[in-house]
């Protein structure tokens, strides 16, 4: 290969009137290249005149091809290799050729059939949604986040939001607060083909839209729009957003005392980005940003309840079902129908108009929610279940309940576990930390009765001396006070106890 510098010599020599034939020799180069030398200012480099021929290939492209386009059904990962192809063209095909004409091959075919894209311009006030997926540590636990992102590709803000599952009712909440966050709602929003979003494609192509979804966009009003299905490319700003995020906000791996705790550091991390001026922009972030906020939508008057309603009746065991768990709700509430809302924190429950329970969302499956309280009525009559009773194992109560309950049972045996429940039960009335004050003192006045602790638990309240009676309170401890003689007396003051 000729240099620049070499055609630059040779130009020259032969504008100043040096023959070709000498310019081949004084630069020891063949005329031919003299010619070429003249002919192109700099090397043009090597010029292929005739397609390449493969005479041992001829004849199994059609064999080749066939199969490669039958891949395309296959999954990927059991498609034909170039080496594959190579061995049952060898082995079925009596092929003689080598294994680099069929590499070549392959490797040009497969350039060929490449996608190629059209390069799209973004206008304001329009937006990308999808979710992702980074390993983090919530109190000490490390599990998968699924965090919700929303693009607006025109300035190229951001929202990011996780949850320990990517739930319609995570869908829903994570538009809710990224409309919040930027303040209005966009025009549009451009989605993959979720299920979570689209029940069903229909053959022109249509979305049903989930139940859940439906009512988000007819609270907010913006339309929704979608890629092609298994081309993550139609929305490749939201893509870009997933793997932006979790190699920016989630390296090294989060650790956060809660999830409220991981997403307020997000939302930082979003607003800081707004600084950020990129590759062939000349303003910020957040400068372009305001061009997306003119043209959003204003916010309703009240954001979308993000939660899935549905109905469920409570078991003889004062459970309600909901997803693959089930959770508890109060003993008088068995066996009548209510209405579970999931939310991405909580499952509320509740009959008619009235919500008789919450528990906190759990994401395993098969498992039991338990509240103690909803079964202490039906433990006060069947006082024998309290020591196998499922909901109350693992309570947790302060280490002055359990020694309450030993001082009731030795004092009034089969009683004093019923007393016991009932003291518990004031926790239905009262905070924890006021019923755990009230026993506390009971114990230190040897009043281990039901009525001396609620009358503890009062007094607590309203910050005022207790006044127990113990006619009222016949399990008070009671003090023997002698009397003293006169006689004994008169000793004292005749000094003969001396």
């Amino acid at each position: 290969m000729y240099t620049v510098e070499l055609y630059r010599k040779v130009r020259l020599a032969c504008a100043d009137g040096m023959s070709k034939r000498a310019a081949a020799a004084h630069f020891n180069i063949s005329r031919d290249t003299v010619e070429k030398a003249l002919a192109f200012s700099v090397p043009p480099g090597y010029r292929r005149t005739a397609p390449i021929k493969r005479p041992k290939l001829d004849g199994f492209t059609e064999i080749i091809d066939a199969w490669l386009d039958g891949d395309k059904t296959v999954h990927r990962k059991q498609r034909h290799t170039a080496k594959r192809i190579f061995d049952r063209l060898r082995d079925e095909h009596g092929f003689t050729g080598g294994y680099t004409i069929i590499k070549d091959y392959v490797r040009e075919r497969q350039r060929r059939g490449q996608e190629m894209f059209v390069p799209l311009a973004h206008p304001s006030g329009h937006a990308q949604a999808d979710f992702g997926e980074a390993v983090v540590v919530i109190d000490g636990v490390e599990q998968k986040a699924h965090f919700f992102v929303m693009d607006l590709p025109q300035s190229d803000a951001c929202f990011v939001r996780a949850y320990p599952a990517a739930t319609a009712e995570a869908w829903m909440d994570g538009h809710v607060h990224a409309f919040a966050f930027f303040g209005g709602v966009p025009l549009s929003v451009l989605y993959d083909n979720d299920r979570c979003l689209v029940s069903k494609i229909l053959p022109d192509g249509t979305r049903r839209r989930a139940t859940l979804f439906s009512g988000l966009q007819s609270h907010y009003l913006f339309r929704d729009r979608y890629g092609r299905p298994g081309k993550g490319n139609d929305k490749g700003n939201a893509e870009g957003l997933v793997g932006y995020s979790r190699r920016n906000f989630m390296v090294p791996i989060p650790r956060f005392a809660s999830w409220e705790a991981f997403n307020a550091d997000l939302e930082v991390r979003c607003r800081k980005r707004q600084r950020d001026v990129l590759r062939g922009e000349t303003e910020t972030i957040g400068a372009r940003l305001q061009r997306d906020l003119a043209e959003l939508r204003a916010l309703p008057g009240t954001p979308f309840d993000a939660c899935e309603q549905v109905s469920a009746r409570v078991s003889s065991q004062s459970l309600v079902r909901y997803g693959t768990n089930d959770y508890s709700v109060p003993v008088a509430y068995g066996h009548r129908d209510v209405w579970v809302r999931g939310y991405v924190d909580q499952v509320v429950i509740g009959c008619r108009g009235e919500v008789i329970a919450r528990h906190p969302r759990c994401y395993a499956r098969e498992d039991m929610i338990f509240d103690p309280i909803h079964y202490l009525p039906l433990l006060e009559k069947k006082i024998n279940a309290l020591d196998q009773a499922a909901p109350l194992a693992g309570w947790g109560l302060p280490v002055e309940f359990e020694t309450l309950r030993r001082l009731m049972e030795a004092r009034m045996q089969k009683m004093g576990r019923r007393e016991y429940v009932q003291v518990l039960r004031l926790l239905e009335t009262f905070e924890l930390v006021d019923v755990h004050a009230a026993v506390k003192k009971a114990l230190k006045l040897g009043a281990v009765g039901f009525d001396a602790v609620k009358h503890l638990v009062l007094c607590h309240i309203e910050r005022r001396p207790p006044k127990l009676d113990l006619d009222v309170y016949p399990y008070l401890p009671r003090a023997n006070v002698g009397t003293t003689s006169a006689a004994s007396y008169m000793s004292l003051l005749s000094g003969d106890a001396a």
